[in-house]
């Protein structure tokens, strides 16, 4: 049976000081760690470095690579949406912008712990058709973020069609 946790952020962390300061940053859950991602990538549009060092902190000593980085700037510049369009009332229509408090939705599913070692959960995305995926590790009695697939595209926020 599929295990669903809703995880719920009064705010967003704008860096790594106030992502550390979080209560779902024990680490102890794969899911809320899986939240903090999306939460994290929120930041992008107007904080690359913040973005970077946060997701630094989720991935604990494996920091993210200039090829990593890259990616990231390559995905979200310009598309901030993507990343707010895993939380709870973000919608194509209203632009993406999520209801306050903040929550995000993750599952598992039955793959999703076949390693002890990894998680594989989901996160559902109102501008795409399936879920997306981020890859956790456990080590040392915590989860970190090992990858990390929110980031395709999804459906363009209605106010931005050319042709509506």
């Amino acid at each position: 049976m599929a295990k669903t946790e809703t995880v719920v952020f009064e705010t967003l962390p704008k860096n790594a000081v106030e992502l550390r300061d979080m209560p779902q940053m024990s680490q102890r859950s794969p899911f809320e760690v899986a939240a903090l991602t999306a939460a994290v990538l929120c930041r992008y549009e107007e904080s690359p470095q913040d973005a970077i060092e946060m997701i630094n902190v989720l991935r604990g000593s494996r920091h993210l690579t200039p090829y990593d980085i890259q990616f990231l700037r390559d995905r979200l510049s310009g598309k901030g949406y993507i990343a707010r369009s895993y939380f709870a009332g973000a919608t194509p229509a209203n632009g993406y912008k999520p209801s306050v408090p903040y929550s995000v939705t993750v599952s598992d599913d039955p793959s999703s712990f076949n390693d002890e070692r990894y998680a594989k959960l989901n996160l559902h995305s109102s501008g795409a058709d399936s879920p997306r995926q981020v890859q956790l590790r456990f080590k040392g009695e915590k989860w970190y973020l090992w990858e990390n697939f929110l980031m395709g595209e999804i459906r363009a926020p209605e106010s931005s069609e050319d042709w509506v």
